[in-house]
């Protein structure tokens, strides 16, 4: 086993970076790394159904899809994030306790009781602090979750909080669990990073070995750099990989009740229809029609409606009030 220094905070590039060590780096290597504030979602999620969409714009935290499955968190500089990732001939008896054990092992000496829970999950005082998600690839095994030392829960909960009536998917929903920092249960002054130097000693430790160093290539972190542009910072990869969806929004304004149906695949809208009791001097078909072939995505509804006298379509329901009933 080979640790990996990643000093980088931008949740794009973290995710490459992991993402690249799975799959072309040939050792068991672990990684130990922290994101600014981002929401990762699962490979199977749709995004726009696990996200406060305008919470999250107004915060500027980053929207990133990972390569496994399970369901969305949010991260942030409070969080610690690992990554084990090795060879197995028999990818199909992982035991998540192998890289539990020495987080668990890591805290006990901070002087915090823990334990595992189910398959996957460590609780402290029945609370969850971190759960793995896993991958598998050509023989690697990807294992890797998030450790909530000391996140800020506030903004967690309002980034992930979403109207679940909203939107019907085939997308797997995260399910809301009771949560805790690790920081509010240390009897001593510990940070983040302090933390992270204990944790790889207590990995290390459990296999056996001393802590030992691989650094990259300078191919390497240019071929990681490529898979940023090209992928994990795109709209594509992000929001575009999600599952096939229908948005069913209702509002009722002074100038009446409007209710858009659409259905969304890789994030584009397919098909359009506008209900209501409104009155307008055009058909509003045309509206519809207008809608489909655009990114399910505020700005590029509000520059493909433009050119659009939206009045002419609804009577007195305005443009914001539309996007509204689409969003919010």
């Amino acid at each position: 086993m080979k640790f990996i220094e990643n000093t980088s905070t931008d949740a794009y590039y973290n995710l490459a970076f992991e993402e690249y060590i799975f799959k072309n780096l040939k050792e068991d290597v672990v990684l130990l790394w922290r994101n600014a504030p981002a929401i990762i979602v699962g490979k199977h999620q749709n995004t726009v159904e696990e996200i406060n969409t305008e919470f999250v714009k107004a915060q500027g935290i980053k929207i990133v899809r990972r390569i496994t499955g399970g369901g969305a968190v949010y991260h942030d500089l409070g969080n610690l994030n690992f990554s084990f990732i090795t060879n197995s001939e028999n990818t199909a008896e992982i035991d998540f306790k192998t890289h539990n054990i020495p987080i668990l092992n890591a805290l006990k000496q901070l002087g915090v009781n823990c334990e595992l829970s189910g398959r996957n999950d460590m609780v402290i005082e029945g609370k969850k602090f971190s759960g793995i998600a896993q991958s598998v690839a050509r023989g690697r095994v990807l294992n890797h979750g998030t450790i909530l030392f000391d996140s800020d829960l506030g903004v967690l909960s309002q980034a992930l909080k979403v109207k679940q009536d909203k939107i019907e998917s085939k997308g797997i929903k995260s399910v809301a669990s009771r949560v805790t920092n690790i920081r509010e249960h240390l009897t001593q002054d510990v940070d983040v990073l302090k933390f992270k130097e204990v944790l790889l000693e207590n990995i290390f430790e459990f296999l056996g070995k001393p802590v030992t160093v691989h650094e990259l290539s300078d191919a390497d972190r240019a071929a990681i750099d490529g898979m940023v542009r090209e992928r994990y910072s795109t709209w594509e990869w992000n929001y575009g990989q999600s599952p096939k969806f229908n948005v069913k929004g209702y509002q009722r304004f002074p100038g009446g009740g409007i209710e858009v149906r659409l259905m969304v695949k890789e994030g584009i809208i397919e098909e359009s229809k506008i209900y209501g009791d409104f009155f307008g001097a055009r058909d509003p078909e045309e509206l519809e029609n207008r809608l489909v072939g655009l990114k399910y995505d505020q700005e590029a509804i509000a520059e493909g409606l433009k050119a659009v006298k939206v009045e002419d379509y609804l009577g007195r329901i305005t443009r914001e009030e539309f996007m509204t009933c689409i969003f919010s």
